[in-house]
């Protein structure tokens, strides 16, 4: 996954996610959309032990969802207990947009691969049946949500929307939202890094090589279970994180 570390100056207000999807089952007229919709999504009052999760990463062709498109994606289930391993799926898709030698750099992926890779269209029942019902665990949200919105709406053009914990956001919470202390400011230190890996080693976890999305989605799963550990609680409602 491509990560950055900008953020918007103003963060959009959060729906009532539950009420929301309500609302876009009601208007939504792709059968298989519809269908995500209705598996629903649990209220904000809900405690963050009880949220079933699952953890999402794209690799794409660039950093605009207008112009670049997915070429691979990577889901592992989970629960604030535990990384479910044995059900995480990983796929090369072919992203309907013409593969950049810088991306190939970056993510390994190449013109050869996504010649017979499956079109995101092949695998939206597997997708759509894995993020059904769960709480999408992402390390930027900008990527995912707004990559799978705009890949649908070329497709069947409907978009689609759904509640996401930002790893990257929170960690943009702790560290980028309080001001520097005087010796930070005499000393001109660089506000902390938030990338996937710098927030990882704030944690003691393993380093993981990036931009594999299977591995980055893992990676994202078990920071979002030491940030909880380190700054949450189980009784924490998901609300409270969610955007």
């Amino acid at each position: 996954m491509l990560h950055l570390d900008r953020k918007p100056a103003t963060a959009p207000a959060i729906p009532d996610w539950a009420e929301r999807f309500s609302e876009l089952h009601d208007h939504t007229h792709h059968e298989r959309v519809r269908a995500f919709y209705g598996a629903g999504v649990v209220s904000g009052d809900t405690p963050l032990a009880e949220v079933p999760f699952v953890a999402l990463d794209f690799e794409t062709t660039g950093l605009n969802p207008e112009r670049d498109g997915i070429v691979s994606i990577g889901l592992v289930p989970m629960t604030l207990a535990r990384i479910q391993c044995s059900a995480a799926r990983h796929w090369v898709v072919n992203p309907r947009r013409v593969l950049q030698d810088e991306s190939v750099v970056i993510h390994g992926i190449t013109h050869s691969d996504i010649a017979e890779a499956p079109d995101l269209m092949d695998i939206l029942d597997e997708l759509l049946a894995a993020l059904a019902g769960r709480i999408v665990v992402v390390h930027h949200h900008r990527i995912e949500r707004q990559f799978l919105d705009a890949a649908l709406k070329v497709r069947i053009n409907e978009g689609i929307q759904f509640p996401v914990v930002d790893t990257m956001e929170l960690e943009g919470r702790l560290h980028r939202q309080r001001p520097p202390s005087l010796w930070d400011k005499l000393l001109r230190r660089p506000p902390p890094s938030i990338r996937l890996a710098d927030s990882r080693q704030r944690y003691n976890l393993p380093y993981y090589q990036p931009h594999h999305a299977l591995t980055d989605a893992l990676a994202s799963a078990e920071l979002l279970q030491a940030q909880i550990a380190h700054h949450y609680s189980p009784d924490t409602p998901i609300k409270a994180l969610w955007c």
